[in-house]
């Protein structure tokens, strides 16, 4: 697939935005890149395993970092009305989700902003529910914090995820939870969560006093047939973790926007974030968020397009060339969330080919939980011509 053209606003003036270009991000303190040694992986590896992509970001977000460098002076900063105006005005006009600015939270990031609502809200020993297979921080940020990992594990039947309720609710009342981590659309299994499964689980939740903390980091990357739900909009207890990392490519950056419209929620969660030594978000991470809002929506609806392609070729090229791999078919998110039990191999086999005869650092599913047994996720925010050889490489080894 070509780069992408898009036309913003006045027809007569195409904006082209290049996803084909493959950019060596080697030698750039790359997590996903530089560190295979570290990571106990061999080098030469192709790296589709982090959850960044290998795009730059949009061209006016890079305009505004440069003009910001260029001034030359990086010392502490807070956001400006323009700043809230960005961010407000994105979720309110493409998720009909209204906040006031005083009912955000900055956070470097929403693993922190989740570690602070744990401490915050429960109390060391006590349970925190989470569904699985699920992103890996979740487990480490409760545990870490001395609190008790209680799973809802998501129920597997064809190629597609779903929400055991009564176990939800069973374990609610059995475990005494009073905090559930929600992950909306869920990362690994792509799972965008309907508005009915969602006012499911806020009538389980409101009915035990359980408190919701909806990590959206993935919201903006929902596809055809399916839409995004805030769980604000159902719930406004609710806490509302979002940032522009995904969307934007920004993560490095380390801004977030946490929405709390609960009063006693709010000074919570603030109260523990000023006890942890925090307060102004990165110079550069409040330049490039406020950018991104206000003018990266061209760029993301060209990016969405190249991406659906991908996993277009995706899927074509398993049901081609690897019809043993199961492709749970993703509703949002450009992880792809791949079963192989079908080779009948054990992790540990499984993981080595993919390393040993493949060449490719994927994400292992086990690192997700022990429902992720037999899977691997694969990150297709990448060239064409990338995706192409991590496939071939695959076809190869399989």
């Amino acid at each position: 697939m070509s780069s992408t053209t898009h036309t913003n606003n006045t027809p007569d003036t195409p904006i082209h935005y290049d996803f084909d270009t493959v950019i060596d991000r080697h030698n750039t303190n790359s997590v996903k890149c530089d560190f295979a040694c570290e990571r106990g992986k061999p080098e030469g590896l192709l790296p589709l395993w982090l959850a960044d992509m290998d795009f730059a970001a949009p061209p006016e977000v890079l305009d505004d970092l440069t003009r910001a460098v260029a001034h030359g002076i990086f010392g502490y900063s807070e956001p400006q009305n323009a700043y809230y105006e960005a961010v407000t005005t994105w979720f309110a006009t493409r998720f009909g989700y209204r906040v006031e600015p005083h009912e955000i939270i900055k956070t470097p990031g929403i693993v922190f902003a989740m570690a602070q609502a744990i401490r915050a809200l429960t109390e060391p020993g006590e349970a925190v529910l989470i569904q699985t297979p699920i992103y890996y921080p979740f487990y480490h940020v409760i545990a870490d914090n001395n609190r008790t990992i209680v799973k809802n594990p998501l129920a597997y039947r064809e190629g597609r995820y779903s929400i055991d309720f009564a176990a939800f609710e069973q374990t609610i009342v059995e475990q005494g939870i009073r905090l559930f981590i929600l992950c909306s659309p869920h990362n690994p299994v792509g799972r965008v969560w309907t508005r009915a499964e969602l006012e499911q689980l806020s009538d389980i939740c409101t009915r035990h006093n359980v408190t919701v903390f909806s990590d959206e980091i993935h919201g903006d990357f929902v596809w055809e047939g399916h839409e995004h739900t805030c769980f604000g909009l159902i719930d406004e207890r609710a806490i509302i973790a979002t940032a522009p990392s995904k969307t934007f490519n920004l993560a490095g950056l380390q801004t977030s926007n946490v929405f709390v419209k609960d009063v006693g929620l709010h000074a919570a969660l603030s109260a523990e974030i000023q006890r942890s030594g925090y307060s102004q978000l990165n110079t550069l991470g409040l330049v490039a968020c406020q950018s991104a809002y206000t003018h990266g929506a061209p760029w993301l609806e060209a990016l969405r397009a190249y991406l659906v392609a991908n996993i277009d070729f995706t899927r074509e090229f398993l049901t081609q060339r690897l019809p043993g791999v199961t492709l749970a078919e993703p509703e949002g998110m450009y992880l792809l969330w791949l079963d192989f039990s079908a080779y009948g191999l054990g992790q540990k086999e499984l993981d080595r080919r993919i390393v040993e005869d493949a060449g490719l650092w994927l994400s292992s599913g086990t690192v997700f939980g022990d429902e992720g047994v037999g899977f691997q996720r694969i990150n297709v925010a990448c060239p064409r011509s990338v995706l192409a050889d991590a496939l071939e490489r695959l076809a190869r080894a399989f």
